[in-house]
């Protein structure tokens, strides 16, 4: 793969300020997108999920990795039948690896990727760009692994974007835009650590 040169650190600044990249259906064309309203996953006690998943994380059937197939979890991200994360996308997503802002959240089945979170992290602020599964459950019990984690680093964004039925099951909820940059400025004054 060619690496292109890209400007991350005002890529960076644009996310501290609300926004994020997308790329259109085709996948010809990435811009940065803004919406009225963000979805959050909640760090405190608002989050939830279904008992049955307790019974999945009881069984210790998954373990938990950060950064090992980063790769593979943005491969395993855009591989839909309509994605956003575009050729473009995924070489911007791999500099910003690289300069440490983007970082891949991973369940394991032995020596087999089970699921992942792709996210970018803005000071205290996770900014979830998307998941996916390979075994039933590996980006369920990622969520709740990468929860615990963000709340044991004093994190206090857990930004999920847009909401979906599987989201609000794990007690996601709405923000304005106006809330959510609030929400940003003060992630901002904080710089803990995923790893």
């Amino acid at each position: 793969m060619t690496w292109y040169q890209y400007d991350i650190e005002a890529i960076v600044q644009r996310y501290a300020q609300g926004y994020f990249l997308m790329a259109e259906d085709t996948g010809d064309s990435l811009g940065w997108y803004s919406s009225q309203q963000r979805t959050l996953i909640p760090l405190d006690d608002r989050f939830r999920y279904p008992r049955s998943l307790q019974r999945v994380l009881n069984q210790n059937r998954f373990s938990v990795a950060i950064d090992r197939a980063f790769s593979e979890v943005v491969d395993g991200c855009a591989d839909r039948d309509t994605t956003w994360i575009s050729g473009e996308l995924k070489v911007i997503y791999h500099e910003l690896h690289r300069a440490g802002y983007a970082h891949s959240f991973e369940t394991w089945q032995g020596d087999e990727l089970a699921g992942g979170i792709l996210g970018i992290i803005v000071g205290g602020a996770f900014i979830g760009e998307s998941m996916f599964y390979r075994i039933p459950d590996g980006s369920k019990v990622a969520m709740v692994k990468l929860v615990e984690r963000l709340r044991d680093r004093q994190f206090v964004l857990f930004d999920a974007q847009m909401m979906n039925p599987h989201l609000a099951r794990f007690g996601a909820y709405i923000v304005s835009n106006r809330e959510y940059r609030k929400l940003l400025q003060r992630a901002a004054e904080i710089h803990p650590s995923l790893l």
